[in-house]
C-alpha cells in the first residue's frame, strides 16, 4: 500500500485520494525575479517525480503549481533594471520553463499566476472579512491568526512563542497598524509608483500568502490531497495558507502535506539559497553540465532528504546513468540475433524486481531503494546480453520496463543513429580483423574513438555505443 509522511501528522500514513483513482496535487512554485537556482529547481524535481510516480501506478494527476509574479522581490528587481514588473516576471517565467524543460520536468496541468487572479482574491479577502477573520488597518488587510483555533499546528509551532518572537519589532510601522503581533497580510496598501489593483480598501496588492490559498480552492476544489513544497515553507506560508483556506471554506484545506528537503553546498552543508548569495542558477549550470545528469543526481535522493550538491555527486550520477545506458544497449543489440518467445526463470526475476520496485517506491516515494532495483534489472540485463541464446519477448519486457521505470526519474535514453561514414569504418574494421590486419583494426578503433564512439566486441559481433 502507498504511504506518504505528512508533515501535519509527522507520521506515514495510507494514501487514500478523495476520489478513486484521482489526485488533485498543489505545488508551491517560484517567486520570479531571477533565474531558478538549483534549490528550486530541487523542489520542481522531487514533486515531478512524485507526479510520476503516481502516474505509473495508474493515477490522473491534475497537477497546479503557482508563479508568484507580484511581489516586493518582484518590484525592486523591477526598479534596479528599468522593467515592468510584470515584464520582468514574464521574461523570468520564459526562463523558468525553459530550464525546466531541459530538466525534463513536465509542465503543471495549470500555471496560475497571481496578477491572473485578483478579482478571485479580492472576493476571498472580503469573505474572511465578513467572517470576522480578517480586517482592514489604512488600506491593509490583515489575518486574524489567533481566531483560528489550529494555528501554528503544521510547523508545530506555539502561538504564544510566536507573539513574543514578533513582540520584538513593536516599533515597526506595519506591527504598530495590527491587533496583533502574529497577524499577517491579506492585501497590501501601494506604496507611490508600485504596481497595484483597484480594491475596496483602496489599490494595493495580494499578500504572498493569499494567492496560493485562492490559485488551489479555484482550480482544484475546497479540499485537495496534496500541497507539496520546500521545508522553508512550512512556516509561515504554509501555515497561513491553511489558516485562511480553512476559515473561508469551513472545510479541510489539504489532507496529506508533502515537504522536500534542501540542497546545501560546501562542506558544512550550508543551505543554498538567494539571501545566502551561495547559489547557483539553472540557467547557468546547464550550460556545461548535462541537464539529464543534474536531473538524475536530484531525482536519486528520497524528496525529504537534503542533497549536498557537489562536482563529486554529478560525477556520480553520470557513471550510474551510464551503467544504465550500457544495460539497455547490450539488450538492444541482442534483440537482433534472438529467439522467439519467452524465457520463464527470467520472466520470474522481472516479477519479483517488479513488486520490490514497487515495494520500494510506495514507502513514501524511496528512490533509494527503487533505484537500487532498477541498478539490479541492468545487472540482470548484462548477464542476459551475455547469454549464448536469448528469448525475443523477454528481452523486449526488460527494455520497457526499465524505461518505464526511469521516465518515472526523468531519464529518457534517446535513440543514436550512426552516420553512413562510421557505418562504413565499423564495417572497415570488421573486414580488417576478419583479415587478420590487427594494426588497421586498431588504427579505426582508435579514429571511432576519436569521435566518441566506444566499439565492444562480444561473441555475437561488434556493437558501439556512445561515450
Amino acid at each position: 500500500m502507498l504511504q506518504l509522511y505528512n508533515t501535519l501528522t509527522r507520521q506515514k500514513e495510507p494514501f487514500k485520494p478523495l476520489v478513486p483513482g484521482e489526485i488533485k496535487m498543489y505545488v508551491c512554485g517560484p517567486t520570479v525575479y531571477n533565474y531558478i537556482h538549483i534549490g528550486n529547481a530541487r523542489s520542481a524535481i522531487a514533486f515531478d517525480t512524485i507526479r510520476r510516480y503516481f502516474e505509473y501506478r495508474g493515477y490522473k494527476v491534475d497537477y497546479v503549481s503557482n508563479f508568484t509574479d507580484v511581489d516586493d522581490k518582484i518590484i525592486n528587481a523591477a526598479h534596479e533594471t528599468g522593467e515592468e514588473p510584470l515584464a520582468l516576471a514574464q521574461r523570468f517565467i520564459d526562463a523558468y520553463m525553459e530550464d525546466t524543460a531541459k530538466l525534463n520536468i513536465e509542465p503543471a496541468t495549470a500555471h496560475p499566476r497571481a496578477s491572473e487572479m485578483i478579482p478571485e482574491i479580492i472576493t476571498f479577502v472580503a469573505d474572511l472579512i465578513k467572517k470576522g477573520y480578517a480586517y482592514e488597518a489604512d488600506g491593509d488587510v490583515y489575518y486574524r491568526a489567533r481566531k483560528f483555533a489550529h494555528y501554528g499546528e503544521l510547523s508545530n509551532k506555539n502561538v504564544d512563542e510566536l507573539e513574543q518572537g514578533a513582540s520584538q519589532h513593536v516599533a515597526d510601522a506595519e506591527t504598530a497598524r495590527k491587533e496583533d503581533p502574529i497577524d499577517f497580510a491579506l492585501w497590501k496598501a501601494a506604496k507611490p509608483g508600485e504596481i497595484s489593483w483597484d480594491s475596496p480598501w483602496g489599490a494595493g496588492r495580494p499578500g504572498w500568502h493569499i494567492e496560493c490559498s485562492v490559485m488551489s480552492t479555484t482550480l482544484l476544489g475546497k479540499t485537495i490531497d496534496i500541497h507539496g513544497g520546500g521545508q522553508d515553507l512550512e512556516f509561515p506560508h504554509h501555515e497561513n495558507e491553511i489558516a485562511q483556506s480553512e476559515a473561508e471554506t469551513g472545510q479541510k484545506f489539504v489532507n496529506y502535506w508533502l515537504h522536500n528537503g534542501f540542497v546545501t553546498i560546501g562542506e558544512d552543508d550550508e543551505k543554498m539559497s538567494k539571501s545566502l548569495g551561495n547559489f547557483i542558477t539553472v540557467h547557468d549550470i546547464v550550460k556545461t553540465v548535462d541537464p539529464q545528469v543534474l536531473r538524475f543526481l536530484m531525482a536519486s535522493t528520497q524528496y525529504r532528504r537534503p542533497i549536498r550538491y557537489s562536482e563529486a555527486g554529478l560525477k556520480e550520477a553520470g557513471r550510474n546513468l551510464e551503467r544504465l545506458k550500457i544495460a539497455r544497449d547490450a539488450i538492444s543489440y541482442r534483440l537482433k540475433d534472438a529467439a522467439a518467445g519467452t524465457d520463464s526463470a527470467l520472466e520470474a526475476k522481472l516479477d519479483a524486481l517488479e513488486a520490490d520496485f514497487l515495494a520500494a517506491m510506495d514507502d513514501d516515494i524511496n528512490v533509494q531503494n527503487g533505484l537500487a532495483v532498477v541498478y539490479e534489472l541492468a545487472k540482470l540485463m548484462n548477464e542476459t546480453a551475455a547469454a549464448p541464446t536469448v528469448a525475443a519477448a523477454t528481452l523486449q519486457r526488460m527494455l520497457t520496463k526499465q524505461a518505464a521505470w526511469l521516465v518515472i526519474f526523468g531519464v529518457t535514453f534517446k535513440e543514436e543513429l550512426l552516420d553512413a561514414d562510421v557505418e562504413a569504418l565499423i564495417a572497415a574494421r570488421n573486414a580488417a580483423r576478419a583479415a587478420k590486419d590487427f594494426a588497421k583494426s586498431d588504427q579505426i578503433r582508435d579514429e571511432l574513438q576519436a569521435q566518441g564512439i566506444v566499439l565492444e566486441d562480444t561473441a555475437q559481433g561488434t556493437r558501439w555505443r556512445r561515450k
